[in-house]
């Protein structure tokens, strides 16, 4: 059976726990190295992190394409992993982890960072297309489908126009970085909420704009 066959049924769709081995796949995107670590592009990563610290999945583990750690999270097991691919060639390790864990598209959820989001505000979709992002778009070429749950984490855009790659690419100012990071702890409570009670239960709690900072 091909990926672009498999139906959506159950996992994180539904919140209805399943029987069977069986993990949820958490993909954080990012580009490898440490000159990447603290850009805008990054900002999946930092949220699988985040997972992982909160709930003591333990040291990830190195493979070719990506850095992997397990735990259970809302009662499920989950693979926390972070690519080791760039950002624009996603959809290698990812089809590479759901071959590894025998993972249909449902069981994935993908979390990247949005330009066309203001800096801090997350959403979360069941479904939908890439919306210009490379990574997305690796993915869903790679899996041949759209129908997998994705969290986008608000980047904002940047003030000149034709500075896309620059902003992504690039660190943050203080200001900036504090409504992101907040914006990361958000997430991560979001994808908690749809491993414990389904996708469309987390989007009706957290796709809401922040609290305006006074």
């Amino acid at each position: 059976m091909t990926l672009q066959s498999w139906p959506i049924i159950g996992g994180l769709l539904s919140g209805t726990p399943e029987a069977g081995p069986t993990p949820r796949v958490v993909v954080g995107l990012g580009n490898p190295g440490r000159e990447y670590a603290s850009t805008r592009h990054n900002v999946g990563q930092w949220c699988i992190d985040r997972l992982a610290e909160a709930h003591s999945t333990g040291r990830f583990r190195r493979s070719r394409l990506a850095e992997v750690a397990e735990g259970t999270i809302g009662g499920r097991r989950v693979v926390l992993a972070k690519p080791r691919t760039y950002v624009n060639n996603s959809g290698r390790a990812v089809t590479s982890l759901m071959a590894k864990y025998t993972a249909a598209p449902e069981d994935l959820l993908v979390v990247y960072d949005e330009m066309d989001l203001p800096a801090g505000s997350i959403r979360l979709r069941a479904r939908g297309g890439s919306g210009g992002h490379n990574g997305m778009k690796s993915i869903i070429d790679a899996t041949g489908t759209q129908e997998f749950p994705r969290l986008r984490i608000g980047v904002g855009r940047p003030a000149r126009s034709g500075g896309e790659v620059e902003h992504v690419l690039g660190s943050m100012p203080s200001g900036e970085k504090a409504s992101v990071d907040d914006a990361v702890s958000r997430a991560a409570e979001a994808i908690e909420a749809v491993l414990r009670d389904g996708v469309v239960e987390a989007m009706n709690r957290y796709n809401v704009n922040p609290p305006e900072q006074v």
